[in-house]
């Protein structure tokens, strides 16, 4: 069984055929999904999709490109969906120097504030960290006792190890499986498997050969056979030990 502990269902390409997806994931092998917000409104679909099909789980939160123009009471809509039973973390949060829309200081601020809810809710972070290494690294270590995963994983080894020694998590999407990939197989190298999780980041960056497809779930089997390549492990190692990650670091008890 597969855990793809990373895809947005509410994001428009799936408005055509989004429940047919989900419903055939079972048949796939993928028995979990974790579904992460960008803002309130996808949270909120985020928790009505994770409703609707038992396998699915999500995450609240603001990404920082959707960190402009908040409503005063933001956080405590966060907390507030937090609340729900399906929802396991706090998330997708970060930094993201990439884009230029959003001032970095507004994007730590929002950062920082989701920090201290999952601290306060005792909950996991998904973080999402573009072309922003240092200061997201810098940032988490602020919260000690916050614990999440950096998803799409794309820093050096050496802050990887890094995140690994606080407790943290990294996992990986289709990237991993271009040919031109270098970085990530080094990092998956150098980290231990019981800090390594698979995702797909639907719709996006969907793995070879089905690069230049709408992603989903049911491509996640190349990320653990591309991991299961570089440690030399089988598919089905790196699928349990994957899933078995998920589970624990979201405190999924089925």
């Amino acid at each position: 069984m597969l855990f793809d502990t990373h895809a947005h269902y509410y994001a428009s390409a799936f408005d055509q055929d989004r429940d047919q997806v989900l419903a055939s994931l079972p048949g796939e092998g993928v028995g979990l999904v974790l579904c992460p917000g960008n803002d309130l409104a996808t949270s909120r679909e985020s928790i009505r999709l994770a409703e609707k099909y038992p396998y699915v789980y999500a995450a609240a939160g603001v990404h920082p490109e959707d960190a402009l123009g908040l409503p005063d009471d933001w956080l405590d809509q966060v907390e507030a969906m937090a609340a729900h039973p399906r929802v396991k973390a706090i998330g997708e949060i970060g930094l993201d120097y990439y884009w230029k829309e959003v001032p970095h200081d507004l994007q730590k601020e929002v950062f920082r504030a989701q920090l201290a809810l999952a601290e306060k809710l005792n909950l996991p972070v998904i973080v999402h960290d573009r072309e922003a290494h240092g200061d997201s690294l810098a940032i988490v270590k602020e919260f000690p006792n916050v614990r999440g995963v950096f998803h799409c994983y794309s820093g050096s080894a050496e802050d990887a190890k890094t995140l690994i020694k606080l407790g943290w998590y990294l996992s990986f999407t289709g990237t991993i499986t271009f040919k031109n990939a270098r970085k990530a197989p080094e990092v998956i190298a150098a980290v231990p498997m019981d800090r390594i999780m698979v995702e797909t980041d639907s719709p996006y960056m969907a793995p070879t050969p089905f690069r230049g497809k709408r992603c989903d779930s049911r491509y996640v089997y190349r990320m653990a056979e591309t991991i299961g390549q570089i440690k030399g492990l089988s598919r089905e190692d790196v699928e349990q030990i994957t899933t078995e990650n998920g589970k624990r670091l979201f405190g999924i008890e089925e």
